[in-house]
């Protein structure tokens, strides 16, 4: 039945979901979205970028990576103080969740000690807190976890099969090891992907079956709609349908009902039309703030003004969802 949680997912039985008419498919995921979750919250997360670009891994669709010419300029590790108050700014706009992201393939052990540190500081402000450092090994994963790290992000990006045509520098199955260290290490899993990239529908539903066969299913799973950056491989990929992106919330969410669904990269290109059907088909978390990582992001008071006219308040304002 469609709202049990389960990890026994065929493609074939996701493909039929995409393959629903629009109007039963939404509803079904609203319908299983209040079975899990309060239906007019949405938990709010703050990105920044710690470490920007010089990263030595081509994924097609990243601005970061050196191997491509993007105008980006290059940041080294920020100072803990700078983060700690783009924190308390974060924390101050409404955000309950403050991510780090660093452009890096695996952090090293000098990175390592100021993440650690920053970790400390942020989670003493009361926030909750997440990274995305790349690759990492069990003994990482554990001495962030000690540092106070509730979530991890690390993205699968898309199905195994589409995966080696995005990233040649590492393997879908190294993915899958650093998920498996962050939930030994005991912290909580963000794992997503992103839609856009030339993918099939196939691709997607594959994305999905990973996703939602894991032993645990991600906390957070953030959908992405590609930013086509110029001067990276994706530049000139066409835009995603507004349904199949919508199409995408959906599924995720009848595959992974108490997982909160994360409308992420892109969202500055959607209207607001858009971003209130993704609401409907189950979404329940946004990046806050202007900036994710280097791309853009819809600003905080047009935020604000969307979630009043749709009646929906940020998480810690109407209370925790009840999943």
């Amino acid at each position: 039945m469609l709202g049990e949680i389960r990890h026994d997912w065929t493609c074939e039985q996701i493909e039929s979901l995409f393959a629903l008419p629009f109007q039963d498919l939404i509803f079904e995921a609203q319908r299983i979205h209040r079975e899990h979750h309060s239906p007019n919250t949405v938990q709010m997360s703050t990105l920044l970028s710690v470490k920007t670009g010089a990263c030595p891994e081509d994924c097609a669709y990243c601005p970061q990576s050196v191997r491509y010419e993007t105008g980006l300029d290059r940041e080294s590790l920020l100072a803990v103080g700078e983060v700690v108050r783009a924190a308390q700014a974060a924390q101050a706009a409404g955000a309950t969740r403050f991510c780090m992201g660093a452009a890096w393939r695996t952090p090293k052990k000098k990175d390592m000690e100021v993440m650690t540190t920053m970790i400390r500081e942020v989670r003493a402000l009361g926030m909750e807190t997440c990274a995305t450092l790349g690759m990492l090994t069990r003994e990482q994963a554990q001495e962030l976890r000690a540092a106070g790290l509730d979530y991890y992000n690390h993205n699968i990006d898309s199905s195994p099969e589409f995966y080696e045509q995005i990233i040649t520098t590492r393997e879908f199955a190294d993915r899958l090891d650093t998920l498996e260290a962050v939930r030994e290490a005991g912290m909580n899993v963000c794992c997503g992907g992103i839609v856009g990239m030339g993918e099939t529908l196939h691709d997607r539903a594959r994305m999905l079956q990973v996703l939602a066969n894991l032993p645990q299913h991600p906390e957070s799973v953030p959908i992405n709609q590609l930013v086509a950056v110029p001067g990276t491989p994706l530049a000139d990929a066409a835009p995603v349908d507004p349904f199949d992106f919508v199409r995408m919330i959906a599924v995720a969410r009848i595959v992974m009902p108490a997982s909160y669904v994360r409308l992420s990269a892109g969202r500055e290109a959607m209207s607001d039309e858009l971003q209130a059907l993704t609401f409907l088909a189950g979404a329940n978390s946004i990046f806050y703030g202007e900036k994710l990582l280097t791309t853009g992001n819809p600003d905080a008071t047009r935020d604000r003004g969307l979630l009043a006219r749709l009646g929906i308040a940020p998480e810690s304002e109407r209370g925790a969802a009840h999943a």
